[in-house]
């Protein structure tokens, strides 16, 4: 009955606002479970309705509801007396001395990282190149001077300055002005001041430390709820890489983040959505970050009149705390280490920060992540690494002695006296043994070597079968594998690609617009081996080194585009239905190709002479299949789908938009070159805004029109490509009438669990 009352009087006072009425009946409609537990009813509906403003670490509710006064009276009061800094750290350094120790209930140290070794390797490889510059060296002295110190606050300044200019011009805006600055507060509550305004009057031992303010809000003068970070200074060196953070350090970085969570939850004007706030720890040396988040509205001020206790035990109950390791920032010269942990801590935190207030990027991490990838490439032609010795390409130079249409097993002392444990390069008319652990030894005679990009690609034909054309890939030698981790693309081509294609026999995935695996195993050298086990290798130089042969053989798209020109309406409407029909099959066993381009496509003639009947067109290279979340597609500037650019992922329609670029590139589109994903990412949305795509192939085939004109309206969405309806019209184009498409194969598939548990593994059926 008691609670019932309270239920009724609370109804009572809060009748005078129909909003507010019709928003706290459907609150104990919903709480109703709270008169079966022993607690107090009104401070639940209290602590409710400053969740349902401070939870998101804004005033939400403010601006849509009216809130009562004595919630906004009761966080202001606790702002207001909670200023006593020593105070406040005797209420929590010993519980914080504690949770360091790893003397708490679980004996686990409760202040993990907040951030992962993996989030700071992909910021380092994003800012790659990023121009960060403080042009005010840190001054680092024993002796402690008023002089000094306005010399470190500066220096100090001028970093986390640069900081924001290089994360928003890298991020989000190349151009216009900064939505951030740096200013500082003399303690808690007071105005904000520039470093050189707080020297001039002589209160730089005021000053506690550096706030980054967002200036997006419309008022001109700066407040505690304008603060997008806080970063907590001490001139003197005061942190230590082995001991970390000490208590008196983190109970005042906590005292300033209190501040600046009340100071957003009552704010009429910040717009941040969040409820935790990264504040730095600095000296002149070294820093760390800190990250302080937890729901105000668990903030009991009713059963206390000591805001001191309150606070101290919401923090030690509810607020969650993350500090990272003490890692020096500053170079014995002044200078930051940009690259290292420890500035890379304090980078990542005002990347969220600013991120927190500004929205998300317009460039993703991911995306300049793979910008790496093509600074690798121009470094390693810059540094004609093809030529050295240790190159992941080593160049085999021919000699006298090895004349064309010699076997390539060679003498084993011989290849050892040259000193040179070169990739294996094979020339027309040699012949390889290659030992397949399911069909045995197998000779091959190689036909024709066509050496591309970083991968060795040949034509051989199967000595017992001389008549039919194969596609021979050579890997790249174990051992090379741990040098060449940045550029993985022989490991792709075959240990991976054989992979990709056994889940696709495994699972009865037969169609002639796929590649076939004809075989697959290691080179048989000739001498003695002494590996140690089957799987094992010896000391030769070509022991191991892994081969895939495939079938068919044909020409490469490129190739094909180069010689004859611009393709006709009836050969372009055939290689969009031969592709399609390929990736129709991998899709039963959920497998996408990832990397569709013109090297990776073939024409196949089967009949000599009759180019139009004869023909088909087979995508190859699978190395790059996606066939599970974690899985990568290859980054190709000109035919790689916008989602695959902009999130490093595929979309159910990221290969059929592909397609689209292939058809374009072949009825004689100009596919400029893209120097940056960015670049990239802007042609496709101005073409396809402008449908300039879809009309170019229209002057070509109105049904490829139709076909480009579908594929926009599925890129980016989960929403598959309807192989099955193009494929019919598709056919009828191609064959004159849809009932000669039925030869497409349709076999029902479940992907079984050992292959996509193993589908990123190594080579292997």
């Amino acid at each position: 009955m008691d609670r019932i009352y309270l239920l009724e009087k609370v109804w009572m006072e809060v009748s005078g606002s129909p909003a507010l009425c019709f928003y706290t009946l459907n609150l104990m409609l919903v709480s109703f479970k709270w008169f079966m537990e022993p607690c107090d009813l009104f401070c639940g509906f209290f602590m409710a309705v400053i969740s349902a403003s401070t939870v998101s670490g804004t005033s939400g509710l403010s601006k849509t509801l009216p809130i009562s006064r004595r919630v906004l009276k009761g966080l202001k009061e606790c702002g207001r007396k909670l200023v006593d800094l020593e105070l406040f750290t005797q209420y929590l350094e010993e519980w914080v001395l504690e949770n360091l120790n790893g003397d708490s209930a679980d004996g686990i140290q409760s202040f993990r990282s907040p951030f992962t070794t993996d989030e700071l390797c992909k910021l380092d490889l994003a800012l790659e190149g990023v121009p960060f510059q403080q042009l005010v060296r840190m001054p680092i002295f024993s002796d402690i001077s008023d002089e000094l110190i306005e010399d470190q606050y500066l220096a100090a300044e001028d970093f986390l300055h640069a900081i924001i200019i290089g994360l928003w011009r890298t991020f989000w805006h190349k151009s216009g002005p900064l939505p951030l600055c740096v200013s500082c507060p003399s303690h808690i509550g007071s105005k904000f001041s520039s470093v050189e305004k707080a020297i001039s009057r002589g209160r730089v031992r005021e000053m506690r430390g550096l706030a980054l303010i967002s200036k997006t809000v419309t008022d001109s003068r700066f407040k505690w709820d304008h603060m997008v970070e806080f970063a907590l200074f001490k001139p003197e060196v005061f942190l230590d890489n082995d001991l970390g953070l000490s208590v008196s350090s983190i109970c005042e970085a906590l005292f300033y983040g209190f501040h600046i969570l009340v100071s957003r939850s009552l704010s009429k004007i910040s717009s941040v959505n969040s409820d935790s706030v990264f504040l730095l720890v600095l000296d002149s040396k070294c820093g760390a970050v800190m990250k302080f988040s937890g729901d105000l509205g668990k903030l009991d001020l009713l059963n206390s009149s000591d805001p001191y206790l309150s606070v101290a035990e919401w923090v030690k109950t509810y607020a969650e705390i993350g500090i990272t390791p003490v890692e020096p920032i500053w170079n014995r010269l002044g200078n930051p280490n940009w690259g290292d942990i420890g500035t890379l801590q304090v980078l990542l935190a005002t990347f969220y920060s600013m991120a927190q207030w500004n929205g998300p990027p317009r460039k993703s991490v991911a995306s300049l992540i793979s910008d790496h990838s093509l600074r690798l490439q121009k470094r390693r032609i810059e540094c004609c690494l093809i030529d050295t010795e240790n190159a992941l390409v080593p160049y085999h130079a021919t000699t006298d002695y090895h004349q064309a249409g010699e076997i390539v097993e060679l003498d084993q002392n011989e290849e050892f006296s040259n000193g040179q444990s070169s990739r294996l390069k094979l020339r027309c008319g040699d012949i390889l043994v290659l030992d397949d652990p399911q069909q045995g030894q197998k000779s091959f005679q190689i036909h024709e070597s066509l050496v591309g990009g970083n991968y060795y690609l040949y034509s051989a034909v199967c000595l017992d079968h001389p008549s039919q054309l194969l596609t021979l890939y050579v890997g790249a030698h174990p051992s090379r594998l741990e040098p060449s981790l940045e550029d993985m693309s022989l490991w792709y081509q075959v240990q991976r690609q054989t992979k990709v294609l056994n889940i696709l026999r495994n699972q009865g995935i037969l169609s002639k617009y796929l590649p076939e695996i004809v075989a697959s195993g290691r080179i048989l050298h000739s001498g003695a081996c002494n590996k140690e086990s089957p799987g094992g290798r010896c000391d030769h130089p070509w022991c191991g080194t892994p081969i895939l042969v495939t079938s068919p053989r044909g020409e490469p798209l490129s190739s094909v585009a180069a010689n004859e020109g611009s393709f006709s309406a009836d050969e372009a409407t055939r290689l969009c239905r031969d592709c399609l029909a390929a990736l129709r099959s991998a899709a039963m066993a959920n497998v996408q190709h990832g990397d569709i381009c013109p090297e990776n496509i073939i024409r196949v003639v089967e009949k000599q002479g009759v180019r139009n009947k004869g023909s088909m067109y087979v995508p190859i290279s699978w190395g790059r299949a996606v066939l599970e979340d974690r899985d990568s597609p290859a980054i190709n500037l000109q035919f790689s789908s916008s989602h695959a650019l902009q999130h490093g992922k595929l979309c159910p329609s990221s290969d059929a938009e592909s397609i689209v670029y292939i058809l374009y590139f072949i009825c004689g589109g100009t596919m400029s070159l893209q120097d940056s994903i960015e670049s990239a990412l802007q042609w496709r949305e101005r073409s396809w805004a402008k449908r300039l795509i879809q009309q170019h192939i229209g002057q070509v085939s109105p049904l490829l029109k139709a076909f480009a004109d579908y594929v926009d309206s599925l890129c980016g969405t989960p929403y598959p490509v309807d192989y099955d309806i193009w494929l019919k019209r598709l056919n009828k184009a191609v064959e004159g009438s849809a009932d000669k498409g039925k030869g497409i194969e349709q076999v029902p598939i479940t992907l079984r669990l050992e292959d996509a548990a193993g589908s990123s593994g190594a080579s292997g059926p």
